[in-house]
């Protein structure tokens, strides 16, 4: 295996792309074969990255919220095709606007549209396939009103509530959006286990694989949040690059209490590689210690999206990819250095997670600039090629 060249790539981010910081870690069979980090955590350029700075997820918290829910599954604590009302009930008796309008972002329907009774209840595999017709709108007015009424003191399982009073954006199981599914299936986790989110990840997850830098609330804690890395914000249409002003980034973080299942973690990429290098190596941790049967895995491995479906997930932009259950799945070989069946996410600060169960590669790299697509769009799969080319050779 010779990295030259991705080494090169990375370090050329910079002065290509813009980018500050930029960090990077390959394992195949649990052995690290790959790590490269580069550029700063502070705005002033004085700070290098290193081993403790901590990367925001986002997206890429879906992942750990996925392994959550198939460890319920295997536990028999939930099934994939139970109705999710059975366990939060204020998702009984939906509704559906008339009509649906395909745009960007999906918003929630306004309380004037016309709406009817969903024919279909939505169930937990509809939560994970993204196709339960849910918005990812933060905006709404209903979210607005469950942060004033609590202070902003909400629970993950108050703010749930108040998502389920809105209508749906299409009847279930007609069409993809991509969506607050995962915060539903983090407060599914809850009423599951009886655990909060949280305890429920320390318990089944890190603690049992040796991984102590994830969190939910660094922001309530300097130490914590002095070690996270700068945050920057890009411009749609461009490549300029400016420190960020919080409006986006905060819009994920609905309440000071609440903890989502679809972006709510930080971690450090050391964290996130032994977390993934578990999945890649059917389940087992580098430790010894198993948290998820292999045949979940491989559950991970087989596309759920077809027709309507597929098209709508065709907007992300994902060539050779299909969605799951939870995560992208590469369905075309032609398209990627990597096999079929090769699956993860990414986040919208630039963080992107690849797991290899065939060959248990995982791949991990981080960044922090929010609202920059050429990292999805170019980034991601260059450095996704270049590691496969490298370890080749």
């Amino acid at each position: 295996m010779n990295f030259d060249k991705l080494t090169e790539y990375i370090d050329s981010l910079n002065k290509e792309f813009g980018i500050p910081a930029a960090d990077c870690k390959i394992t195949r069979g649990h052995e690290v074969v790959y790590r490269h980090m580069t550029g700063y955590s502070d705005y002033e350029n004085t700070a290098p990255i290193s081993k403790d700075t901590l990367f925001r997820l986002f997206s890429a918290t879906k992942v750990v919220t996925m392994t959550a829910v198939m460890q319920q599954v295997e536990r028999g604590n939930l099934r994939l095709y139970d109705e999710v009302r059975d366990y939060l009930p204020e998702f009984d008796a939906m509704k559906v606007a008339d009509q649906f309008k395909f745009e960007f972002p999906l918003r929630w329907p306004k309380s004037t549209d016309k709406c009817h009774y969903a024919h279909n209840t939505i169930r937990i595999i509809d939560l994970m396939s993204m196709t339960a017709g849910l918005s990812y709108d933060t905006s709404s007015q209903e979210l607005i009103d469950i942060r004033e009424k609590s202070s902003n003191q909400a629970s993950t399982r108050e703010v749930i509530a108040a998502i389920a009073k809105m209508p749906l954006v299409y009847e279930p199981r007609t069409r993809y959006s991509y969506s607050l599914a995962h915060d539903v299936l983090a407060a599914v986790v809850e009423a599951a286990s009886g655990q909060k989110y949280s305890e429920y990840l320390k318990d089944n997850i890190f603690e049992p694989l040796g991984i102590k830098d994830f969190y939910f609330h660094w922001d309530n804690d300097k130490s914590l949040s002095d070690r996270i890395c700068a945050m920057y914000l890009g411009s749609f249409g461009s490549d300029e690059i400016k420190p960020d002003d919080g409006v986006m980034s905060g819009s994920f973080k609905i309440t000071a209490n609440y903890e989502s299942g679809g972006a709510g973690l930080a971690g450090t990429v050391d964290a996130y590689s032994t977390f993934i290098d578990a999945l890649c190596n059917g389940g087992v941790g580098a430790n010894g210690t198993r948290i998820l049967s292999e045949e979940s895995v491989k559950r991970f491995t087989v596309p759920y999206t077809t027709g309507q479906m597929s098209e709508d997930f065709a907007f992300a932009g994902k060539v050779g990819y299909e969605y799951g259950l939870g995560v992208r799945v590469l369905v075309d070989d032609k398209a990627s250095k990597s096999p079929v069946g090769e699956f993860g996410w990414d986040g919208a600060a630039g963080a992107y997670a690849l797991v290899d169960p065939i060959n248990h590669i995982s791949i991990f790299y981080a960044q922090h600039i929010m609202g920059f697509p050429k990292v999805y769009s170019e980034i991601h799969p260059k450095i996704r090629d270049l590691a496969y080319e490298c370890m080749d050779k």
